[in-house]
């Protein structure tokens, strides 16, 4: 069965781009190179996962929490700290929260002394962009020179599928990319979004899942019913959560398997999230639409 929308909204980092050798590489490396030791690049779904981590910053920042965690006593798996995150609340503050009550006072202090954001975030925009961006973009020298993980992006989106959906709805875009990267991104896959259909990391609204950019969208282009495409669970969450701040209009969350959540048990998880639909790749969006 269709979903009969009259607007489609896109997530960047895993539906068009994908970022596996960029972002998620840089979550990685940042850590390691900030204190010799880091996550696996499937933790990364993990923290996706448990809800809040629509910033790669932030989730750099929380599993950096998780290395300096277990250097002071915590030893439970992974999976136990983003579950434990999850229920938290999410996001970093949810794993503070984790921190908090899982380790003794002296050793929560010892982690959260050693813990320094600014670096963490200063090293992955390093390593990101490599230094003749970083220059360009940050303002700043960088103390790396490298060609930057931005180079290693590769497009999902096809150029037909991507004419097919301008042709018939309005289109959108809802990203937690900073807006110069998002440009960069929508630039390589050919996409020219008005600024007004453009929600970035450096918008005025809160991010996913909060629904007030989704919302917001849906009102300048006078949307009766929305279709909003992302990766993640907070993708479709951000879809629900619009639902029930706006029930005059329809909004409809659409799984993509080509971030890191992949088969049936991303489908799973995505139907069990709320999504109305799951595809395998953005490329197979327009079958699952029809013009309202």
């Amino acid at each position: 069965m269709t979903l009969a929308v009259d607007t489609v909204v896109l997530d960047i980092d895993g539906v068009l781009i994908d970022v596996s050798k960029s972002y998620r590489r840089a979550i990685v490396e940042s850590i390691d190179r900030v204190y010799g030791d880091t996550i696996d690049h499937d933790t990364i779904q993990l923290f996706k996962d448990a809800g809040g981590f629509n910033d790669d910053w932030e989730l750099t920042h929380a599993a950096a929490l998780l290395v300096l965690a277990r250097r002071h006593g915590y030893e439970y798996s992974t999976v136990t700290f983003t579950e434990a995150i999850a229920a938290s609340g999410g996001g970093v503050a949810g794993a503070e929260a984790v921190v908090a009550d899982v380790l003794d006072p002296d050793e929560r202090e010892r982690v959260l002394a050693a813990w320094d954001r600014e670096a963490l975030t200063d090293t992955f925009q390093q390593l990101y962009l490599g230094a003749e961006r970083y220059r360009e973009l940050e303002g700043g020298e960088p103390s790396l020179e490298t060609r930057g993980f931005i180079h290693d992006e590769t497009v999902l989106v096809e150029d037909g599928t991507l004419g097919t959906l301008v042709e018939r709805y309005d289109v959108g875009v809802v990203t937690g990319r900073p807006a110069a990267e998002a440009a960069i991104a929508l630039d390589r896959v050919g996409l020219d979004v008005p600024e007004e259909y453009l929600f970035t990391m450096d918008s005025d609204a809160p991010g996913k899942p909060a629904p007030d950019a989704l919302v917001t969208l849906a009102e300048r282009f006078g949307s009766e019913a929305l279709a909003f495409a992302g990766d993640t669970l907070d993708d479709v969450k951000t879809a629900v959560n619009a639902e029930a701040a706006d029930p005059d209009r329809d909004y409809h969350g659409v799984g993509i398997l080509t971030g890191g959540l992949e088969g049936e048990t991303g489908r799973r998880k995505f139907e069990e999230a709320g999504a109305h639909a799951v595809c395998e790749s953005v490329n197979d969006l327009p079958a699952e639409l029809e013009p309202r």
